[in-house]
């Protein structure tokens, strides 16, 4: 059975211009950027942004990114971007979060609203007994800004923690790529608990902040924001992205490894079209499918306590042997290496 194409892509039109884009040209013009240099290649222009109907593309929001990290040049602006990102000025989306009532319910709701709080990357969260993991996925193929969008939204979500809760809070931070030659930025806008070289971006925090009440919490305003922003989310379009879609599907099938063939039939087109699609998104099915058996290997290891020979056996891989060298080839490392990492 075909599933419904309720998702978006990399090229459709959703994002509200004078919200996030607009922030971050704002940052640029404090900085004696010329708007017309910031929109090249946009099509957009500074008007257009003002006139606050005009909607853009996830890859025109790119093409502003990297415009905005050229010109900028700064080792700062990703994390002053996402200074300003949340709760952001979204309408009732933002007071939704403002007014959430503890920190797990405002995780909740940035990933359930994505489409209008984060389009760009889609944050994941799952808990265990002791903490909760909030995980970053690309939504529709960053490219060479992927970088710039983790900085940019975990120091989003360090800030509305800190906001909401009135106080810092004591996130970890996984970053698959190295050390970055500037990492004093992350010292000052993130936390001194970083790692880098880790299998996945993601954010981690003790489970017992997650369910605070938050000072500010506002039930009843805070349930009509919601439903306010449900009733937006539904007026906009797909909610999710393509590649959100795919890894879903991908989770509820992992066991499977399921072919392209497969997937492609479930969501009503040839596999041609498929990796079309993916590649138009800068990635590819394999990648897809290694990605989401890296996740399931992460959780089982981590929440589940399983060693290499039950995750090899939940995987169907051949052996253990297989699996080890599956995981080397997905993340560098040998996966004798994931307590290390994750419990440093």
């Amino acid at each position: 059975m075909s599933m419904h194409a309720q998702w978006y892509e990399c090229d459709s039109r959703f994002i509200a211009a004078h919200q996030q884009p607009a922030s971050l040209i704002d940052l640029g013009l404090e900085r004696g950027l010329d708007s017309h240099r910031l929109l090249r290649g946009t099509g957009l222009f500074h008007e257009d942004i003002l006139r606050g109907t005009t909607t853009i593309s996830p890859a025109q929001y790119l093409q502003l990114i990297g415009n905005a990290q050229r010109l900028l040049a700064t080792d700062d602006s990703s994390f002053l971007f996402g200074q300003r990102l949340l709760p952001g000025h979204h309408g009732a989306a933002s007071q939704a979060l403002a007014l959430a009532g503890n920190l797990r319910q405002a995780l909740e709701l940035l990933g359930e609203l994505r489409a209008l709080l984060c389009p760009l990357l889609s944050p994941r969260l799952v808990c265990d007994e002791q903490h909760a993991y909030l995980y970053w996925l690309d939504s529709c193929g960053a490219g060479p800004s992927r970088r710039f969008l983790l900085e940019a939204h975990m120091t989003a979500v360090a800030a509305l923690s800190r906001r909401l809760s009135g106080e810092r809070q004591p996130w970890r931070f996984h970053f698959r790529h190295a050390e970055p030659r500037y990492v004093e930025q992350y010292w000052v806008h993130l936390s001194e608990d970083l790692h880098f070289g880790s299998p996945c971006d993601l954010m981690r925090l003790p489970l017992a902040c997650l369910n605070q009440a938050l000072p500010q919490q506002a039930p009843t305003a805070s349930a009509v924001s919601c439903q306010q922003a449900r009733t937006q989310l539904e007026a906009l379009g797909p909610a999710i992205s393509l590649l959100d879609c795919l890894y879903d599907w991908l989770l509820a099938h992992v066991r499977e490894a399921p072919s392209l063939e497969r997937a492609a039939a479930a969501f009503g087109m040839s596999p041609t079209t498929l990796k079309r699609k993916l590649r138009k998104h800068a990635t590819s099915y394999q990648e897809q499918l290694d990605q989401v058996r890296l996740h399931v290997a992460l959780y089982l290891h981590q929440i589940k306590g399983y060693g290499n020979e039950a995750i090899a056996s939940y995987l169907h891989f051949h052996d253990a042997n297989n699996f080890r060298r599956s995981f080397k080839r997905w993340t560098g490392l040998p996966p004798s290496s994931l307590r290390r990492l994750l419990h440093a």
